[in-house]
């Protein structure tokens, strides 16, 4: 039986963005050591670093000056920036102009996952906002993204549309802080082992070998 991963995160995380790169390095891992074994499953679950944020979004100086001060972020930043080049990762923070409420990305993740194109489209999302500087306050761009990351034009709008599909991700962001999720990444295991933070690849290779021997 396949080892399950549910990953929660935040589209706007940059610890995430780095967290995806060390569970694919820990996969990568994983695989050369069980040869022949069936490739884990990967989930990704919503969870907004900022659940009051305005559906329209609001200026990111503006954010990172009431969340961190100014001078504080820029140290904050420039540290995040040096752990994302190490994992390949060329933040580019000065790019973006805008903060996102980040339900309709959240959405579009989740309606990824009966396409077997998760990973695309969180990948897809995050190189857009970290990188290209990609305003994802704007429907437009959201489609260009999604589309581009292989899910279907007309699905993307009508999921875009659908209240529906924010409400569903309201209620699971609920559900991880009802499991005690305080922060993102967070990482579980099999439903077993549960590793908070961007975890080194060794760590989270390691909480996959507990997994998998975890008694039920």
């Amino acid at each position: 039986m396949a080892l399950n991963i549910d990953i929660i995160s935040d589209v706007v995380c940059p610890w995430c963005y780095i967290g995806k790169r060390r569970i694919e390095a820990a996969l990568e891992l994983y695989a050369r050591e069980n040869p022949g074994a069936e490739k884990p499953t990967v989930t990704w679950r919503p969870f907004q670093l900022n659940p009051d944020m305005p559906a329209a979004g609001m200026s990111r100086q503006e954010y990172v000056t009431q969340k961190f001060g100014a001078s504080r972020a820029k140290d904050i930043y420039s540290r995040v920036a040096g752990v994302g080049a190490e994992a390949g990762i060329p933040f580019a923070f000065d790019r973006i102009a805008r903060q996102p409420n980040t339900l309709a990305a959240h959405s579009l993740i989740g309606l990824a996952g009966s396409a077997g194109l998760q990973d695309q489209v969180t990948e897809t999302l995050m190189h857009a906002y970290f990188i290209d500087g990609v305003d994802l306050t704007q429907t437009e761009n959201l489609v260009a993204i999604a589309t581009s990351a292989g899910l279907d034009r007309a699905a993307v709008e009508k999921c875009l549309a659908d209240p529906q599909s924010r409400q569903t991700v309201e209620e699971e962001d609920r559900r991880a802080r009802a499991i005690g999720v305080q922060g993102v990444p967070f990482f579980i295991f099999n439903g077993k082992v549960a590793v908070s933070g961007a975890q080194e690849p060794a760590a989270l290779l390691d909480a996959m070998r507990q997994a998998e021997t975890a008694v039920a």
